[in-house]
């Protein structure tokens, strides 16, 4: 990295900058000085594990060397608006749908996850001809207006009152569910019979979609149980609803597959996604569309669009990307490494500290508990923002850091989802640290003034 004045960046950044989900008096940030694969250094030169891939979409990790060498041919590229056909907007458009789940035909683009999402719902209400959106509690869709509306955790509150139209109902978290169900199969029964009661009661006929992330993320990687989501497709299909899957953050190999739909038995009619489809080396997103959704514009105005539809830059950066997915077989090495992962996880159940695992692929969450007996949380639902950070999630997360494992929370959940090319050594390495501050967290922090067990 060039030669920067560290201190005038960071005085900048206090005195113009705001800062997204934080009292701006409290923010703190150190700089990114350097970066190589899954390691970042901050301005004091500390060496740091990026177990969340910086938001969830560093998966081919840092400074890869093809997509850096893309930028070199930036000035080769003609920017053009999106009436213009391209060659990487065509040829990233039919290699997402070479990728995707074979109903699947045609992609809109987007900047990113959010106005993917809010593009999405537009979509869907022309192609029905209805208004209602169905979208579950305790998920996350993006801050827009439109997302922010479609979102179910407490993130949502800023935009409400909210549009009309949009119906929440629940996500199934067999971790904190009261009813003790026989199995899985008996879960998804009592879920899927209450969403089709409440689609009764809201009238089929006004219901344009249900958009779901496969599996939410930011709220805990919540592992949908056995039939549910082939049951959502079901009843989705009974009352002539469109079903989209949010796949902004599990999307591009995440979960070992190249789309978390993928793990299932059922396609959706459309698909949003960002994140992985360039890394973060250039701003994308996008919605997928099925042949059906497809053909209806073929005779009706598809009423959206926005400046940057399918920028040229960054279409381009997105096939170099999805050509390193296969090149590199990184699909298939986060299904392997994504193994491991899960056996360091499975050994976490045994500090008092921890009350739940969830995990596919190199997507994984750790649900931290005051007590396992009781399931009290870390931190108690929507208290995440706006509070003085000296919480105990927010200790537990700086002490990770101090410790070089960079990740964030979300309630009393923290998320572990490293860059796609992490080896065995350096996932295990990382995963050390994480049961060293495990350990010292129990002991000093949670359980500072009790006989920790043994």
């Amino acid at each position: 990295m060039k030669s920067v004045d560290i201190e005038k960046i960071k005085q900048d950044d206090r005195n113009y900058v705001l800062h997204s989900w934080a009292k701006q008096n409290q923010v703190n940030p150190k700089t990114i000085t350097k970066a190589k694969g899954i390691f970042f250094w901050d301005d004091e030169d500390k060496k740091y594990y990026d177990m969340c891939s910086q938001l969830v979409y560093l998966n081919v990790g840092h400074a890869h060397p093809k997509l850096l060498g893309e930028f070199k041919h930036i000035g080769e590229i003609p920017i053009s608006a999106p009436g213009f056909a391209t060659a990487s907007k065509a040829e990233l458009a039919r290699k997402i749908i070479d990728v995707a789940p074979s109903n699947m035909a045609k992609v809109f683009f987007a900047n990113g996850g959010a106005d993917s999402n809010d593009h999405a719902v537009k979509i869907a209400r022309m192609a029905t001809g209805r208004y209602k959106i169905f979208s579950r509690y305790r998920s996350y869709h993006g801050a827009t207006f439109g997302a922010g509306n479609l979102s179910g955790e407490s993130r949502r509150f800023t935009v409400e009152p909210g549009l009309p139209g949009f119906i929440k109902f629940d996500v199934p978290y067999l971790y904190r569910e009261v009813i003790d169900f026989e199995n899985e199969e008996a879960a998804t029964k009592f879920y899927l019979d209450r969403l089709r009661n409440q689609m009764l009661y809201e009238g089929p006929e006004t219901i344009a979609a249900v958009f779901m992330e496969p599996i939410p993320g930011s709220n805990g990687v919540l592992i949908p149980p056995k039939g549910y989501l082939e049951g959502v497709r079901e009843l989705c299909d009974e009352f002539g609803i469109l079903m989209i899957c949010d796949e902004v953050m599990t999307g591009f190999g995440r979960t070992g597959k190249m789309f978390a739909v993928d793990h299932f038995d059922f396609e959706p009619d459309m698909m949003t996604f960002a994140k992985g489809v360039t890394c973060g080396y250039s701003p994308l997103g996008g919605v997928i569309v099925s042949e059906k959704v497809a053909k209806y514009f073929d005779d009706h105005v598809l009423m959206t669009g926005l400046t940057y539809s399918g920028h040229t830059v960054s279409t381009q950066i997105g096939c170099a990307t999805l050509d390193i997915y296969k090149d590199e077989n990184l699909i298939e090495h986060a299904d392997e490494v994504g193994k491991v992962l899960a056996s360091r996880l499975e050994e976490l159940r045994g500090y008092d500290s921890v009350g739940d695992v969830r995990h596919i692929g190199l997507f994984a969450a750790v649900e931290l508990v005051k007590d396992k007996t009781t399931k009290e949380p870390i931190i108690a639902y929507g208290m995440d923002y706006g509070k003085d950070k000296v919480g105990l999630m927010s200790q537990f997360v700086s002490l990770l850091s101090e410790f070089g494992f960079y990740t964030y929370s979300h309630e009393s959940s923290v998320i572990i989802a490293p860059p796609l090319v992490i080896t065995e050594q350096e996932l295990n390495e990382s995963m050390d640290l994480f049961e060293q501050v495990l350990t010292l967290f129990e002991k000093d922090v949670l359980f500072a003034d009790q006989t920790v067990k043994s």
